[in-house]
């Protein structure tokens, strides 16, 4: 049977499993959207505003099921603009696929409309960037790229598409589905020699991160942790991994790290890193632990070996996958359970919050929250100070999950909830966004009304760019230059799109019209009016400044 390339791109798409493409469309890619008009109901093509909002939606669904996000764009503008998803991909060690256009083989190297050397712009971005010259050559390297965006430390890979590829006949096979690739397991004599690591301990402390997370390797590592009644901290923006009502879960080690974390991983005098990558706001800018050789014992266990002594030498190295190695994990008991106790009352102590000076109290917003949402909710969120509430002050059971781009990427969070709706509708979705955050992407609202997949959205409305603002002040005290903002009204912008919306003008008023927005069958956006003094839980703007204005008046 002869095909186009176009063709047996998607005829290999869905013998891999995938169901669904985030896009734009674009004419360099035309054989690849005719051939997606046969596949309706088994592969659907999410057509998208932006191609920001597109590769967003695509590292969101790679973060959330393990599969890789698919996203088209066209060559050129479109290829940078879906840049920064392959970027937020690749931090988050979430599989993803680009695909983009590219100019005719007859016309490469000579700066042709659009064009671009896609190996050279994404090179040191994503995980690999190829190009397929020959239709014939389409399973092949499809192949590659899904095992490569899947194994070892996942990530994004980007694919360029040549226009008179897609269209040349070729008579390749597609497919017949994805290599089994098996988890890298640890041997016995390596487990001993953790455990004996582990069982000199007086103050062990398990630091897990990554999404490749399966359920039985969770419940795994939370029965290992609580008969050992060893302290559990997540990584940056990975708190979902682990449910934090166990005993021995005590927090997260991300931006504005709570005290009682940043004392546990000083304090530890060993740490398990299970699939942990160790980025800056993990390690508190590479201080808790020192660069190259940390004073704790460190066990470093990564699918990927390239992350293992990247930064900091490990005692033991540990190349498995973080499923087989929870799995292969035995208790072990020693004089560390007061200390373990103590960091999980300090957690719990941290979320108790003074009245926040604001017509809408986030922390009062928040707690209704954790009693209200379901236990298999999905919050999302984007970048700024707002993003502690979902972030420090919301308890994640083991079946809710967050979607937040360790990349620190603004406009995230509302794609992330669109692309979870598309993944699983039946669950409840929940986007946080500050007033800055959701307009960098609130025409995806365009997108999910046009695909029934509406979440509900909280904007946190102060007028400025929050985390600038708040460095401003620590650095620039009383000199505002660039953090204001003149907002729309995002009541009358939502409801443009469809959506239910309200302005919240209390605390009060919170409550009441969240349970119409939870009523709605249309989505929902609700405008919440928050003070600028309401920068951080426990320090007002004005406090902030003082504080920089007495440092710099300080002899």
């Amino acid at each position: 049977m002869t095909r186009t390339g176009g063709q047996l791109l998607v005829d290999c798409l869905l013998a891999l499993g995938a169901e669904t493409g985030f896009g734009v469309p674009g004419e360099s890619y035309l054989a690849v959207l005719d051939a997606l008009h046969d596949t309706r109901g088994r592969l659907d093509f999410i057509n998208c505003r932006n191609e920001g909002g597109a590769a967003f939606m695509a590292a969101a669904w790679g973060k959330l099921t393990g599969r890789p996000g698919l996203c088209f764009v066209t060559r050129g503008p479109g290829a940078t603009n879906a840049a920064i998803g392959v970027h937020t991909a690749m931090q988050d060690s979430a599989p993803m696929i680009l695909f983009v256009g590219q100019v005719g083989t007859d016309m490469k190297g000579r700066e042709a409309f659009q064009e671009l050397d896609y190996r050279a712009v994404f090179g040191s971005m994503a995980k690999a960037a190829v190009e397929i010259d020959s239709a014939d050559r389409v399973p092949e390297i499809l192949a590659r790229a899904w095992t490569t965006a899947t194994t070892g430390r996942p990530g994004p890979v980007v694919i360029a598409l040549p226009e008179d590829m897609l269209t040349s006949p070729t008579e390749a096979l597609p497919l017949t589905g994805p290599a089994f690739v098996a988890e890298a397991a640890p041997s016995a004599a390596t487990m001993d020699r953790a455990r004996a690591i582990l069982g000199d301990a007086r103050r062990p402390l398990i630091l897990i991160g990554g999404c490749n997370w399966t359920a039985a390797g969770r419940a795994a590592l939370q029965a290992f942790a609580e008969a050992s009644d060893i302290p559990v901290v997540a990584a940056f923006r990975f708190q979902d991994q682990y449910d934090n009502s166990s005993r021995v879960y005590v927090g997260e080690a991300g931006v504005g790290m709570n005290p009682n974390v940043r004392r546990a991983i000083s304090e530890a005098d060993v740490i398990l890193a299970l699939n942990v990558r160790f980025g800056e706001m993990t390690t508190d800018g590479y201080t808790l632990l020192d660069v190259p050789v940390p004073k704790q014992r460190l066990i470093h266990v990564h699918a990927s070996p390239a992350e293992i002594g990247k930064i900091y030498q490990p005692e033991l190295g540990v190349q498995a996958g973080p499923n087989a190695f929870a799995m292969a994990l035995n208790p072990v008991q020693g004089p560390w359970s007061a200390w373990r106790a103590r960091a999980r009352a300090e957690w719990e102590a941290g979320f108790a919050l003074p009245p926040q000076p604001s017509p809408v109290d986030m922390g009062e917003v928040t707690a209704h929250l954790r009693d209200v949402l379901p236990e298999d909710v999905i919050l999302t969120n984007g970048a700024g100070n707002f993003t502690v509430w979902p972030n420090k002050f919301f308890k994640f059971g083991p079946r809710a999950r967050l979607l937040a781009p360790q990349s620190g990427a603004m406009g995230y969070g509302l794609p992330a909830a669109i692309a979870a709706r598309i993944a699983d509708p039946s669950r409840r979705v929940v986007c946080f966004a500050g007033d800055g955050d959701f307009q960098m992407n609130c025409q995806e609202l365009a997108t999910a009304a046009q695909y029934g997949a509406q979440p509900i959205v909280l904007i946190l409305n102060n007028g400025i760019y929050g985390t600038i603002r708040a460095h401003q002040e620590r650095h620039y005290p009383a000199r505002v230059s660039g953090t204001d903002m003149t907002n729309p009204d995002f009541v009358a912008l939502a409801k443009a799109y469809g959506f239910h919306a309200e302005r919240v003008a209390t605390t009060g008023d919170f409550a009441p019209a969240f349970a119409r927005a939870l009523a709605s069958t249309t989505g929902a956006v609700l405008d919440l009016d928050i003070s600028p003094e309401a920068l951080t839980p426990r320090q007002t703007l004005s406090q902030m400044r003082a504080a920089a204005l007495a440092r710099k008046a300080a002899p």
